[in-house]
């Protein structure tokens, strides 16, 4: 396993971008950190009353929304990450979605018969509504907690840039839609629509190829798998 000699750009917020940066330089790539989104935390809480099972969107609603989660029954995680960071925090029996979206959690047998049940679904402020809509549609009453907010960075494109410019960048991972959206606007496409974009989702892809991107590989959305993905393009593309 090697990405001997492989600039990989890292656009992960500044607060999870370490992870997939060592795991990239581990095996011998270049990790080129910037941020295309970061988080802001907000001032939320768990409305009054007991909830039957609390679903946690991403890493960053574990950290900022469980200490708000004390009186919930059932813990539910919308992806493998999701899933791995509860447990780092000391929840056990966790169910989480492989597909690492709402329409596989939605699919799981857990969530199928929630008629009655009082659902928080911890997330940051807006997103899709997918999860929520299906959930309702089969009787459950369910309550957004919003505990953080993503923003664009102010960051200064120029080094990247550079870089891309003298040959240094081989590759682009992005975590989601917006960071994509907010990465195209920051460098004004520029190296983007040359590199192959890792992304975390198949949606991801389709608008990355909307922006104009060459090419869009679907990875996953943990660490381990954007590594892996990168390793076996890498394998073939010497």
């Amino acid at each position: 396993m090697s990405l001997k000699e492989k600039g990989v750009v890292v656009t992960r917020p500044s607060s999870l971008a370490p992870g997939l940066a060592r795991l990239i330089e581990g095996v011998g790539g270049k990790a080129f950190l910037f941020p295309a989104i970061e988080i802001e935390p907000l001032a939320a809480t768990l409305p009054p009353g007991k909830f039957d099972m609390a679903v946690f969107i991403s890493p960053t609603a574990v950290r900022q929304g469980l200490k708000h989660a004390s009186n919930v029954g059932m813990i539910v995680a919308l992806s493998a990450g999701t899933r791995r960071e509860l447990e780092r925090n000391g929840v056990k029996n966790v169910i989480a979605a492989e597909g690492g979206d709402s329409e596989a959690l939605l699919a799981l047998p857990e969530l199928r018969d929630v008629a009655g049940r009082r659902i928080a679904v911890f997330r940051g402020e807006g997103g899709r509504e997918v999860l929520a809509e299906g959930l309702r549609s089969r009787g459950a009453t369910v309550e957004y907690v919003e505990c953080y907010r993503r923003v664009r960075p102010r960051s200064d494109p120029a080094p990247l840039v550079a870089a891309w410019r003298r040959g240094a960048l081989h590759a682009v991972t992005v975590s989601s839609a917006e960071g994509l959206r907010n990465l195209f606007a920051m460098l004004e496409g520029g190296p983007l629509a040359a590199l192959p974009l890792f992304v975390p989702h198949e949606r991801v892809a389709a608008e990355a190829r909307r922006l104009g991107a060459r090419e869009a590989l679907v990875a996953g959305p943990g660490d381990d798998e954007m590594l892996s993905a990168l390793v076996a393009y890498f394998g073939g593309h010497d």
